[in-house]
């Protein structure tokens, strides 16, 4: 059996729950550090807070794969997690603007990162499914499309969430005045619209789109006859299988480790340290404000910057097929990652916040092609009967960087920076550019590049 030719709207719709995930991951993006500021953390401490968002992608993503990939019910097979995940998230994203209600029973700071720590846990346990669900439905030559139709629905999510609390303030008169520990009322409605949108959008992938039976997998191992043979004798089934599946994973997926390893260290240095470095270096505050209307209005043009970066995702993500086709998927990407990588660079050398805009948008052709290029390269490599396990399994590779940039980025700040948080996104500029020499390296098995 061949699996079906899915039209571009069967495509879209199949991946449309992704839009509003990543409208809540946009929101927490832009927002969680200035959050935790107000209630109370040092701009030092940010990192050691959002390790809590690559924690819980370790710890979630491969069992939600392993799961999702022995799940069939007659809701489908990987629907049921997207659905439980995003009414978890929507909990997250309502309450931790709102951490500081619980304040008679636990510090507002304590409630916020738990929040935190709820919102990546569930967003992780719809996330995974997302990625196994394009490498279950569609074929071969459809996978590039399908990763890049799922780019440009993250970017036109994440521009609504990183721009809507700059939209309330400034197109509809919402205030975004604060006092001393409390979260501006832009940001706590626009976290409430993002929870709406993110359950309604999760809705429309569930009723729409329909799943290969396991049946039906089972016929399609003939497409990929040697890949990952040592998996093809039936056993048991075990949750202890990740750890020997983690030791027979691909070498395309060895390859492609190191590349996610540098690409997300880069990313989880910016979106840590953009508001506190954009704050001090082009507003000119002292690393020690975090309550002013000026650090508001800084916090808010991040939100716009934010948004700027993953519209152009969005555009550029429609581009990546016809271009990976004319120049193969492995230079698309490393070209990709080095113009992120001078954009990054050259926010040292704005003059002002508007210049910031160019910037941005290298880093937007360097963020679509990190969340499609990888994989499109890393499906071909492994069998439709793992592709869930192998999808969260190569989720380590993407928290790991994160977890340890969370470790030593605030020190880092502290210390060798004298707070002078701009040079940690100076240094994600620099990731970007390691990990855009190391795509060179990585073997891709079903390239369907043209050779003139």
């Amino acid at each position: 059996m061949e699996k079906r030719r899915l039209s571009f709207w069967q495509i879209w719709n199949m991946s449309f729950g992704f839009l509003g995930i990543q409208m809540g991951f946009a929101l927490q993006n832009a927002n969680a550090s200035r959050i935790l500021q107000i209630f109370g953390a040092d701009v030092h401490e940010l990192s050691w807070f959002w390790i809590i968002a690559p924690l819980m992608g370790l710890i979630v993503q491969p069992i939600i794969g392993h799961y999702s990939d022995k799940t069939w019910s007659r809701f489908g097979r990987r629907k049921p997690y997207f659905l439980v995940g995003a009414i978890l998230a929507s909990i997250g994203l309502v309450l931790m603007p709102q951490a500081d209600i619980f304040i008679a029973f636990l510090p507002a700071l304590w409630v916020g990162a738990g929040m935190l720590m709820i919102m990546d846990a569930s967003f992780n346990i719809a996330m995974e499914p997302f990625r196994a669900l394009v490498g279950d439905n569609l074929r071969t030559d459809q996978r590039t499309l399908g990763f890049s139709v799922q780019t440009a629905l993250i970017g036109f999510g994440a521009v609504i969430g990183s721009w809507l609390p700059y939209a309330l303030t400034n197109w509809f008169g919402v205030s975004n005045e604060t006092t001393q520990g409390t979260v501006p009322f832009n940001l706590v409605l626009s976290f409430i619209i993002g929870a709406i949108i993110l359950v309604v959008s999760i809705l429309i992938t569930v009723t729409t789109t329909k799943e290969y039976s396991p049946e039906e997998l089972d016929s399609f191992e003939d497409d990929q006859p040697d890949l990952n043979s040592e998996h093809k004798t039936e056993k048991k089934s075990s949750l202890l299988d990740i750890f020997d599946d983690f030791k027979k994973m691909p070498a395309t997926m060895r390859q492609l480790s190191w590349v996610q390893f540098f690409s997300w260290f880069g990313l989880f240095g910016m979106w840590v340290f953009a508001t506190p470095a954009i704050a001090q270096h082009i507003y000119g505050l002292p690393h020690t404000d975090s309550s002013s209307g000026t650090y508001q209005d800084a916090g808010d043009w991040v939100g716009i910057l934010f948004g700027v970066y993953n519209l152009i995702s969005a555009f550029y993500a429609f581009a990546l097929p016809y271009i990976a086709k004319k120049i193969g998927r492995k230079k698309t990407h490393s070209i990709s990652l080095i113009i992120g990588g001078l954009g990054l660079l050259s926010i040292y050398i704005m003059p002002d916040k508007n210049w910031l805009i160019l910037s941005m948008i290298g880093v937007g052709i360097a963020w679509a092609s990190i969340l499609a290029m990888p994989y499109a390269i890393l499906a071909g490599s492994i069998s439709p009967k793992k592709m869930g396990v192998y999808m969260g399994i190569f989720n380590f590779f993407i928290v790991i960087p994160q977890i340890i940039n969370a470790l030593i980025g605030g020190p880092l700040v502290k210390y060798a920076y004298g707070n002078h948080a701009i040079f940690a996104l100076v240094m994600s500029g620099v990731s970007f550019l390691i990990a855009a020499s190391l795509v060179y390296k990585v073997k891709d098995v079903d390239d369907v590049v043209q050779i003139k």
